[in-house]
């Protein structure tokens, strides 16, 4: 289905050039004085130049053309603008044809396509903080919005289960418990099917270790080496390791279903490795590689950057990977596997210059072919009101489940205060409430930029928030509630101004929606349902919907009621939440 907007220029189109000019000149915009019009054409000033004519004339020509049918305005004025209203039947009809649409007509621009959506990679044995938030509801959001165009979408969490941080978890555990069988080299038996330690022990295990290195050389040591025996497949080791594993991913799967974000694939750091071998080979074969101070790099910079590019390194003077040889490895393992159109990532920002040498030098060796786009989303920090990164109260940083629990417990008070619901719907609606508090507060800021979490305005009622989205929506199906059976009424031509802006708004759902697909920016599906809300609540009040006397009137209303409802309710499961019956 097209877009209004490309409908109407399509008719500019055909009508410059049935007068005789270039059909290119026909470009229609929304307009920027919706006092006087709601869509304009300016081809006509533009025209004038090539044709030698004045503008007036070759707009009034243009407008001639032009079916006035479709047009509730439709005339030129100087110095050669074509001004537009659309009836209210070319409305109604390009309403239904939306209604009654799969999606609402959404073009499939993504079908027979794959994307990759890289979630930034949590380390296991470390609690989900706040800095894991913006990844991934900003990558659950994008993922839904492609597979809403059509893409075979596979969110990859890519978990950081393979660097030295399991080398100190295994040392330290070594030093507490020397007598496990895991440290054992001649153990040839079983290892035992319970883990000799508890989730709260092993995140106090890691923080540590993790200290002691700073302050103890020969411990640093134990942790390189007992690294290195794991990935080079020592029993007792990979079953520990195993036990690690199992603990932390059953933590964070809790955690992301209550953020209601899942993952198609829990591949980790561990499933590249057995790729780096062969990679290493192949790039040393290409002659893309040189040594430099002990270490294995690529040069990835090109005569045209502005700035310097340092070399991507792929080997440390050591002998061991970093994270670019591993991001690297895991591209080859992603296009064997799943040979993506896209590869899709999300870190903070600060991780920019690192995939831009990563990119290209994925590029550079081929691992990544010129059919496959590459797109890193550097988010911004979210920071408390005072400007700086957001943290507890005692200073540090704030567990994740932690944050969800405070506005869960700061929307609850507000919903008992205020009586929203009956209390054996108190906890339901609560939560439902606090994620879209929480996600529409990070998701409504455009992704690369910082932005100050406060939760009193997240959670209010009133303004560009979740919760009055989640109102406007409670309203709608109160109203159709109230007058039943209503998802088969056709939308009729507006029968009053309140109605005509509120299906405008709707026409414009296609064109948001292909805007934050092209930009990555969930922000601008926010932008659309705040504006979408306010019409739909100015229609409300100042229509007496429920009170209409004349029934196929009234039928039109609801119809128009049901289609906003149903739209907000498709851009909110794009952002990732839902609505509540009641509220």
């Amino acid at each position: 289905m097209e877009k209004i907007l490309d409908i109407i220029t399509g008719k500019m189109e055909r009508a410059f050039a049935e007068a005789g000019f270039d059909a290119a000149f026909g470009r229609v915009t929304v307009s920027n004085r919706p006092d006087l019009c709601e869509y304009q054409c300016n081809g006509a000033l533009a025209a004038a130049k090539q044709y030698k004519r004045a503008p007036i004339q070759i707009a009034n020509e243009v407008v001639s053309k032009l079916a006035a049918a479709d047009y509730d305005l439709v005339e030129a004025v100087m110095p050669g603008f074509i001004n537009l209203k659309l009836s209210g039947a070319f409305l109604a009809r390009y309403l239904e044809q939306m209604r009654t649409a799969p999606d609402f007509g959404i073009r499939k621009t993504g079908e027979g396509k794959t994307i990759v959506v890289d979630y930034g990679g949590p380390n296991v044995a470390k609690p989900l903080h706040i800095g894991h938030l913006r990844s991934a509801i900003i990558g659950e959001s994008l993922k839904r919005l492609y597979k809403f165009f059509g893409w075979n979408t596979i969110g990859d969490i890519h978990l950081g289960d393979w660097g030295l941080q399991m080398g100190l978890i295994i040392a330290e555990l070594q030093e507490r418990q020397p007598q496990l069988p895991y440290f054992d080299p001649d153990y040839t038996g079983a290892y035992p099917a319970e883990p000799p330690f508890t989730l709260t022990e092993l995140e106090q295990i890691y923080p540590a270790a993790s200290a002691r290195k700073k302050e103890d050389p020969d411990f640093a040591g134990k942790a390189h080496q007992a690294t290195f025996e794991l990935q080079s497949g020592r029993p007792g080791y990979r079953a520990l390791w195993r036990h690690i594993m199992d603990l932390s991913v059953a933590d964070m799967t809790r955690i992301y279903d209550d953020l209601d974000v899942h993952f198609e694939s829990w591949l980790g750091e561990s499933d590249a490795d057995p790729y780096i071998p062969a990679m290493l080979e192949n790039i040393k074969a290409q002659g893309l590689a040189v040594m430099s101070e002990g270490a294995l790099v690529m040069p990835v910079a090109e005569p045209t950057d502005k700035k310097e590019v340092p070399p991507c390194i792929l080997v440390k003077s050591d002998g061991s990977s970093i994270y670019a040889t591993t991001d690297l490895a895991t591209m080859v393992q992603r296009m064997a596997d799943w040979r993506p159109d896209k590869l899709l990532y999300l870190t903070d920002k600060r991780q920019a210059l690192h995939f831009e040498q990563v990119f290209r030098a994925a590029r550079k060796s081929g691992i990544v072919p010129p059919r496959t786009e590459l797109e890193h989303i550097g988010f911004g920090t979210m920071n408390g009101k005072d400007g700086k990164p957001f943290k507890t109260r005692e200073g540090g940083v704030m567990r994740l489940e932690r944050l969800i629990g405070d506005m869960t417990d700061f929307v609850r008070a507000k919903v008992v205060e205020n009586r929203i619901v009956e209390a054996d719907q108190v906890e339901a609606t609560t939560k439902i409430i606090a994620m879209a508090a929480l996600k529409y507060g990070d998701l409504s800021n455009q992704p690369t930029k910082d932005y100050i979490f406060d939760m009193d305005r997240f959670a209010a009622f009133e303004g560009n928030t979740g919760p009055y989205i989640l109102y406007t929506i409670v309203r709608i199906k109160s109203i159709l509630a109230k007058y039943g059976d209503w998802d088969h009424l056709p939308v009729q031509v507006p029968a009053n101004a309140q109605a005509k802006e509120l299906m405008l708004a709707l026409t414009r759902f296609a064109g948001a929606m292909e805007a934050a697909l092209a930009g990555s920016a969930p922000n601008l599906i926010c932008a659309y349902i705040y504006e979408l809300a306010g019409w739909v609540n100015k229609f409300y009040h100042e229509t007496p919907i429920l009170k209409e006397e004349d029934h196929a009137l009234q039928a039109g209303y609801i119809a128009l009621m049901g289609l906003a409802k149903r739209v907000l309710e498709q851009c909110i499961y794009l952002l990732g939440f839902q609505a509540p019956d009641k509220m």
